[in-house]
């Protein structure tokens, strides 16, 4: 079971709901494909590789609250890459910006 409480979406194991408003079925393989960015969710279930049982609102709402972060988003200021999200290479960015402290 899978639930959304205070903007954090919680993985509950071992637990299942008597009467869920959805259903969600995937291979472990396709979902890290997922995860990885490789594929959507939804090329997934067009695809068949994930299906959908029940009503498929929440499944649409959580997509509308998500966030894409930035593989080099900044830790601190001025650590961040320039260009974090090049259009020609998603997955590529520059290499953080190195801070030296002297005396």
């Amino acid at each position: 079971m899978v639930e959304l409480s205070n903007a954090t979406l919680t993985n509950i194991e071992g637990v299942q709901a008597q009467k869920p408003d959805l259903t969600i079925t995937i291979d472990r393989f396709d979902l890290e494909k997922i995860m990885m960015g490789a594929v959507s969710f939804d090329d997934q279930i067009k695809s068949g590789k994930a299906k959908l049982v029940g009503d498929s609102k929440p499944y649409e709402q959580l997509k509308t609250m998500l966030v894409q972060f930035d593989m080099g988003f900044e830790i601190l200021p001025g650590t961040g890459a320039k260009d974090l999200t090049p259009e020609n290479k998603p997955f590529a960015y520059e290499v953080p910006a190195v801070n030296t402290i002297t005396d």
